[in-house]
């Protein structure tokens, strides 16, 4: 009974392929296909997705890394694929590829003969625009009906489609193993070249894995992978598209394998994830994911190696603490180096440069500074006492405040007591001022983490990160105006549309200072480059800059900046609040290691460039009678104070 129904099925078969095959001299066969062509459309189909990787690039070009889309896939173009590897596909997929309309009638006939025979589906009998037709629309279901849509399809495809299209697409989305879909993507898997400059033999390899990539896995079935690499060459041969000398020049060498890593590449990994993070708030994870994005950025990779090699020769030790650096453009925001190196903390994927957040020590008096002038007190007429200070805020605990080396200058100016970074004058002054207006100055100058407006913020009890601290110290650097840092400069789309300076490169701009009052504070902060605590970070130009130290010394910081350039340099043990107090032998302040990686990046990064001095400001700050709770004005010190 079996053999009668496969005898009746193959010779109904048989008859179809006939029918399709002398379609062109039969008026009612005409008729028959042609109402079955018309059973279905691709134009109700929606293409499937396959993704493409997205490549990120560094100001000058260069290639920072990939995000591997969930299929590794880089479209090229069909003329910047190499001539060997069409002649490759034709011979072993599809010889007869430029003659036929979609369907190869004697494949058809030969794979439904082997099919019936078997009983199952053994052999597609399919062209190069039927295997198309499967990965865009009709997905890999091996049954009768699916054949008979994916062929109506194909007869559609060529219709409406170049045969240079159709195979461009095919080649640009058939999976060849390891994770590799396209030509391109198996050029760089396989060999660490582009499609292009693929020879005959590494055509023919991977054209030869289409069918069963797994069965030829050049990696891990490198005997099998060279028996079909050879039956493909020799396909090329009878196909005339490879002359039989060369194929006996090339037959017997070896596979020639070598493992390309360009789409497992992820230079400057800590500003690579932050820009990984930007693009998924701007278009989503899945979109992120699905690829295909071109995106240039704004690092510069000379300024990249100037700070790891900075903070490798200062702190060069295996139990050293990490550190991290950012630098930003204080003329447009542009974020220009942000690197971190932990060295005992292998495999740390915390971004220590943009999501570390550590108490900022006295790094932070810059804005207690900044508001005072902006209130109009003049930091070298203005004075406070330089003395153990007790202080009970309403409904808090009494807080004590001492200098950091337990030294008191009495009455000191503003000026003075931030070149000596006096905490009883800061704490004293903070007080004054109010804690909630330090705080939204602080936020208005770059600092984006939600601030604790409480007595103590003067000091730095809040915590902010390396990003943060960089572009508040940039505010002042471009003479008061606040420019949203910014990573990434324009982002290429798949369909060619550019998101270009309006999306990325003009982020939020506000005068937050007058020029003058900015130019005040800068005066006081490069003094305290030549006379301060923050002598150590001395570039050989003009430079202002402020150290920070935490209580037990758990974190230490360095913010500074040019006219040209801003950056902040914070030191400490990334998985906890580790005390710093023997490092290379020393207790490590903001003073030390901090202003040493800030010196060494700094210069290196400027030079060549003109050493400007400040400009001159074209407001003067407006300066008032000030009469604090606190202040110092030649009377007894308040009760609160403990002499």
């Amino acid at each position: 009974m079996r053999t009668k129904r496969v005898a009746a099925l193959l010779v109904a078969l048989a008859a179809l392929a006939s029918t399709l095959a002398v379609v062109a001299v039969s008026g009612g066969a005409y008729t028959a296909v042609t109402t079955w062509r018309d059973s279905c459309s691709i134009d109700d189909l929606r293409p499937a997705e396959l993704g493409e990787n997205s490549f990120v690039f560094a100001a000058n070009g260069r290639l920072l890394g990939t995000i591997r889309a969930e299929r590794n896939r880089q479209p090229v173009p069909f003329e910047r694929m190499s001539p060997w590897v069409e002649r490759a596909t034709l011979a072993i997929e599809d010889r007869r590829f430029y003659e036929h309309d979609g369907l190869d009638y004697e494949g058809i006939v030969r794979a439904a003969v082997r099919n019936l025979e078997a009983g199952e589906i053994v052999e597609g009998g399919s062209t190069i625009t039927q295997q198309l037709v499967r990965s865009l629309y009709t997905g890999d279901e091996r049954s009768w009906e699916r054949k008979g849509k994916e062929a109506c399809l194909a007869l559609q495809l060529e219709e409406e489609w170049t045969k240079e299209e159709i195979l461009e697409t095919y080649l640009n989305r058939v999976f060849f193993g390891n994770r590799a879909y396209g030509m391109q993507a198996a050029a760089r898997t396989y060999f660490a070249t582009s499609a292009r400059k693929l020879g005959p033999a590494q055509a023919a390899l991977i054209a030869g894995l289409a069918q069963a990539p797994s069965a030829y896995d050049p990696f891990k079935r490198p005997e099998a992978a060279l028996a079909r690499r050879n039956t493909v060459l020799e396909a090329m041969v009878d196909a005339g598209y490879l002359p039989r000398e060369r194929y006996e020049q090339i037959v017997g060498r070896p596979l020639g394998l070598e493992h390309g890593t360009l789409y497992e590449t992820e230079r400057e990994r800590y500003f690579f994830s932050y820009v990984r993070r930007l693009l998924v708030e701007r278009y989503g994870e899945e979109r992120v994911r699905s690829g295909g994005l071109r995106v240039h950025t704004t690092v510069s990779l000379p300024l990249q190696r100037e700070a790891r090699q900075a903070i490798r020769s200062t702190l060069d030790r295996g139990d050293d603490p990490a550190a991290a650096i950012v630098a930003v453009n204080p003329r447009n925001g542009a974020i220009r180096a942000m690197t971190a190196v932990a060295p005992g903390e292998r495999g740390l994927q915390f971004n220590l440069a943009e999501q570390g957040r550590r108490q900022s020590g006295s790094a932070f008096k810059t804005f207690v500074l900044a508001e005072a002038v902006r209130r109009g007190i003049h930091p070298d007429r203005t004075r406070y006492l330089s003395a153990p200070f007790t202080y009970t805020p309403p409904g808090a605990e009494e807080w004590e405040v001492s200098t950091y080396a337990g030294d008191y200058h009495g009455p000191s100016t503003i000026a003075a007591a931030t070149l000596r970074s006096d905490n009883t004058v800061y704490a004293r002054l903070t007080v004054d001022l109010g804690p909630e207006s330090v705080a939204q100055l602080a936020h208005d100058m770059g600092i984006r983490t939600e601030l604790q407006p409480v007595a103590s913020i003067g000091l730095g009890s809040n915590s902010v990160s390396p990003l943060e601290l960089a572009s508040a110290y940039a505010t002042l650097a471009a003479g008061g105006v606040y420019r949203e840092p910014f990573a990434i400069r324009r982002v290429v789309l798949p369909n060619g549309r550019v998101h270009g300076a309006d999306e990325w490169g003009r982020g939020e701009r506000r005068r937050v200072l007058t020029d003058g009052e900015a130019a005040v504070v800068t005066r006081i902060l490069a003094q305290n480059m030549t006379s301060g605590t923050g002598t150590g970070a001395q570039i050989g130009r003009p430079a202002a800059g402020k150290t920070g130290t935490t209580d037990r010394h758990t974190d230490a910081w360095f913010a500074g900046y040019t006219p040209r350039l801003a950056s902040a340099v914070w030191v400490g043990y990334p998985r906890a609040a580790q005390e710093m107090t023997s490092v290379h032998g020393i207790t490590v302040a903001g003073g030390t290691f901090p202003a040493t990686i800030w010196g060494r990046f700094m210069g290196p990064a400027l030079e060549g460039t003109p050493a400007d001095a400040w400009p001159v400001p074209s407001t003067s700050p407006e300066w008032k009678q000030w009469r604090g709770e606190h202040q110092f004005d030649g009377r007894r010190a308040p009760a609160d104070d403990d002499d």
